[in-house]
């Protein structure tokens, strides 16, 4: 059983309100006792309201619970969008919130290397990645329509970019391009980027200069 559906099973269980050992969940899910440790406190930690605890049993009361959803790679970047918006804001509460639901969506993220290793708030000041948000429509424009742009990041650095892929991945927008004024691709993240303006004029895919290559690069 992947840990994801786990720990779903566990929060299914301790939602009727009773008190159950350790070594009872263990036997049911066939894992180690260590392991449902474990499970329980990754369930704290991200904000369910797991009741107990080691040697004694463990129980929870869920004022709301959903049903299971299936989110696109488009939908979970937008709800990260918008937890990141919540998560600035001035209302204490609103914005503790806005991270107890990021971390229980990371609790139940699938774990696979096509997934993201972890959803929530990102992991460098969160205050430099809100200030990336408004590049990320002028640089996903750019990427579709193959249009080249001229950036500045935060370092100084000034290049004339193909634009080739904007990547959720984990905690961070990541961006990859061909950097005609270096001749090598570049790979940073979104909130590295201190200007953004579009060149006039699209540019045509070259062999060594493409996503493809640039990933075979990676894998070499």
């Amino acid at each position: 059983m992947k840990r994801a559906d786990r720990l779903y099973r566990l929060m299914e269980v301790l939602k009727d309100g009773s008190l159950h050992r350790a070594e009872d969940l263990a036997r049911d899910l066939g894992v180690s006792v260590r392991t449902i440790y474990r499970d329980m406190d990754t369930l704290i930690d991200s904000g369910v309201p797991v009741m107990g605890e080691r040697g004694l049993g463990y129980s929870a009361l869920a004022a709301i619970t959903l049903p299971p959803i299936n989110l696109t790679g488009a939908e979970l970047e937008a709800l990260h969008l918008g937890l990141a918006v919540v998560g600035q804001a001035e209302d204490p509460e609103m914005a503790q919130a806005a991270r107890a639901l990021a971390a229980k969506i990371d609790a139940l993220l699938p774990e696979d290397q096509a997934a993201p290793s972890q959803f929530g708030f990102a992991a460098y000041p969160f205050e430099q990645a809100a200030r990336g948000f408004r590049h990320m429509p002028g640089f996903r424009a750019a990427v579709r329509a193959r249009q080249k742009l001229r950036i500045t990041l935060a370092d100084g650095a000034t290049h004339l970019l193909r634009p080739l892929e904007l990547r959720y991945w984990g905690r961070i927008w990541a961006c990859t391009g061909w950097s005609e004024t270096t001749g090598d691709f570049l790979a940073f993240r979104i909130d590295q980027i201190d200007r953004l303006a579009p060149v006039p004029g699209l540019f045509v895919e070259e062999p060594g200069k493409r996503l493809q290559d640039f990933r075979a690069q990676q894998a070499g």
